[in-house]
This record gives structure tokens, sequence and C-alpha cells, in this order.
């Protein structure tokens, strides 16, 4: 018998003093919001979202030096593709770590 068991699902997150530096390096920056506060309404939206749904969501912090070295090591784009593997793997490191 299946348990109703709650996802986790990792966001990527972005800090405020770091963000023009995302959009720096971001290879889809033009998908990007423009702004700190554009993104942080969407993101914050997203995520209330997700949670009535009944997900757990882990923030996954982007730093955007330490994400381009973990992207160029595993050959990735720096895009959303990467983003999303980069917050998965956070959010499952952080349940694990949690268990």
């Amino acid at each position: 018998m299946a348990r109703n068991v709650p996802s986790a699902i990792g966001m990527s997150w972005y800090c405020r003093e770091s963000y023009s530096r995302i959009l720096e390096v971001m290879e889809d920056a033009d998908r990007l919001p423009h702004t700190y506060d554009q993104w942080l309404k969407s993101a914050e939206a997203g995520e209330s979202k997700l949670q009535r749904a009944g997900h757990i969501v882990v923030r996954a912090v982007i730093d955007p030096d330490e994400f381009v070295a973990w992207c160029l090591a595993r050959s990735l784009k720096v895009d959303a593709q990467a983003r999303m593997q980069w917050a998965g793997e956070r959010a499952l490191r952080q349940i694990k770590g949690s268990h």
C-alpha cells in the first residue's frame, strides 16, 4: 500500500546581492526577470503554489561563480536545465540529510 508522502522539490533561489551576476552568467538570462524584485515576487508565488499542492520546497541557493564551475565540471550549459538539476540535487541532499 502506497503512502501519501509529500515530495521534495528543489527550487533555484538567488540572493539579492548576486542577482546581477546571475544575469551575467546565465546563458538564458533573457528568460529571467530583469530585476531581483520581479524574480522574487514570481519565485515566492511559485513556491507557495507548490507548497499548497503538498510539496516540500527546498530553496537551492545559487552562487553564480560556484554554479558556473559546477556546470563546467559536468559539461552542462549554464541554463534552466542545469538550474533544475542543481536544485534537484540540493533537495535530495537536504532530504537525505534530515532522515
